[in-house]
């Protein structure tokens, strides 16, 4: 590599008003030394060129000092060292110092080096769109679910909200507006679902609010993409984890509460709820499903079953005809059926404690086999177009349900019954504290609702003295200690 030269030039004209350069008289002096008054210091620089480029330079001026012209060519050399004897990514870094704009100082030397070692192009920025793309496509000996959960992190948050930004710029700001986005976004779903207005419900069919647990999730996934770019192993491509340093609500779960009179008064009033998760009454449930039955047929034994024996919405829309044993009350869950996105997809469920087998009570039982028995005459009206899915729950034609098409049409029910909101997911809550009020041990219904830790399950307990019935034990209670006067 040529050391280039190092020298003065100044502004001056000749008498037709062209620039003389460096041959200006006044540059130097009569023994032939610098001026040290006249002209700016400048360096120009051989620079490898790509097959078939013409001879090029690299020229920058303007320097106050011989010295700082010397720096800033030392530093355009360094660059260029960094090529080794690969002569195209040389070239590639002489685009780049051709690229930087007068009086901008030349790109950083470490940048440059990681992204030479990282095989990437020396004249271009990774984004964190890029890099989470490449961190995701290299990740190995991972649980396919694992990967699912990432990718679906990365496509629906991290890349809207922060894939332009490039990889070295990303900062703690950039990651909290992302967040602070995400809330308002799910502050907006909640309040749309809640219009009595059905395009506004509709404007929102399928799209769920993300709350502070899951917000937590998605920090995890870019907290864990980020500090792999920070790995030796990985050139470190940074050196500062940004989501190492972003704080976020408490992930803590919330409190489930019934919908007690007070809370429907003031729900009506104010539209505002107790808590985000919610649980009716056992009036309440009782009126959700006479009104399931007679207006929604199809869907009002998975319905029945969820609120009874406390199933996922994707463990019930999974279960597969093999799975559910009238003959002797049984069901057996064993997969779900979920989304990838909006695409519904069949899976194992959750954990090793949800694969579980579970006795169905009569009312359920009865329930399901009329569904059964109604499927029957579906398949026979439907002949030959009938799909043979294996699945116990399907619609009338036979196909498999959309799970979000099923949440939808729980909620229009919800809404047209006239009863205080609450999610699908909340009949799961309904059937743990209905089975706490009436007895049920709380190791019982961890193994029914699939829970690996009671702490989980321990959740429903604090809901359970806002039912009547439970109310009607505490005074029997109440009533067995012998006081003198009692109230009236």
């Amino acid at each position: 590599m040529a050391d280039g030269s190092v020298f003065k030039r100044c502004s001056c004209r000749d008498v037709d008003g062209r620039k003389i350069g460096n041959r200006c008289p006044q540059l130097r002096r009569a023994g032939g030394a610098w001026s040290p008054t006249h002209g700016r210091w400048a360096y120009q620089l051989e620079l490898p060129v790509h097959p078939g480029q013409a001879r090029r330079q690299l020229r920058r001026s303007t320097f106050d000092t011989r010295d700082a012209a010397t720096t800033d060519r030392d530093h355009a050399k360094t660059l260029l060292a960094l090529a080794g004897d690969d002569m195209a990514v040389a070239a590639e870094i002489a685009d780049l110092l051709l690229a930087t704009r007068v009086g901008a100082p030349l790109p950083d030397r470490d940048t440059i080096a990681r992204r030479v070692r990282a095989g990437l192009p020396a004249t271009a920025t990774t984004t964190v769109g890029e890099y989470l793309h490449q961190w995701l496509a290299s990740r190995r000996g991972i649980e396919p679910a694992t990967v699912l959960v990432y990718a679906s992190h990365i496509r629906i948050h991290l890349v809207p909200h922060l894939g332009a930004i490039p990889l070295v710029k990303l900062r703690v700001e950039h990651i909290e507006a992302m967040f602070t986005a995400i809330a308002d976004r799910s502050t907006a779903i909640e309040v749309a679902r809640q219009s009595d207005d059905a395009a506004i419900r509709a404007s929102v069919r399928g799209q769920r609010p993300t709350r502070p647990p899951t917000m937590h999730r998605i920090r995890a996934t870019l907290r864990k993409a980020l500090n792999d770019a920070i790995r030796r192993s990985n050139n470190r491509l940074i050196d500062f984890n940004p989501a190492a340093h972003v704080e976020l609500p408490t992930g803590v779960r919330p409190k489930a509460r019934v919908w007690t009179a007070k809370a429907v008064q003031k729900w009506r009033d104010t539209g505002e709820r107790p808590s985000p998760v919610m649980v009716w009454t056992p009036q309440q449930a009782g009126q959700f499903l006479d009104h399931a039955e007679d207006h929604d047929v199809a869907l009002y034994p998975l319905f029945v079953l969820i609120l009874h024996r406390g199933l996922r919405r994707g463990e019930a829309i999974g279960l597969t005809d093999t799975a559910v044993d009238l003959d002797n009350a049984l069901i057996s869950v064993t997969q779900q059926l979920t989304t990838h996105g909006y695409t519904p997809v069949i899976k194992k469920v959750k954990s090793e404690s949800g694969n579980r087998v579970m006795a169905i009570d009569s009312f359920t039982h009865a329930a399901l086999r009329a569904h059964q028995t109604r499927r029957a005459q579906w398949k026979l009206a439907a002949g030959a177009a009938w799909p043979d899915t294996g699945l116990f729950f399907v619609q009338p034609d036979g196909k498999p349900w959309h799970p979000h098409a099923v949440t939808d049409r729980f909620e229009a029910l919800v809404h047209d019954v006239g009863l205080p909101p609450i999610r699908l997911h909340d009949l799961r809550h309904c059937a743990a504290t209905y089975l706490k009020a009436a007895g049920a041990d709380l190791k019982d219904i961890q193994e029914l609702l699939g829970h690996s830790s009671l702490a989980m399950t321990d959740t429903y307990t604090s809901v359970i003295a806002e039912l009547d019935v439970e109310r009607a034990k505490a005074e029997a209670a109440a009533r067995l200690v012998p006081r003198r006067r009692r109230a009236a």
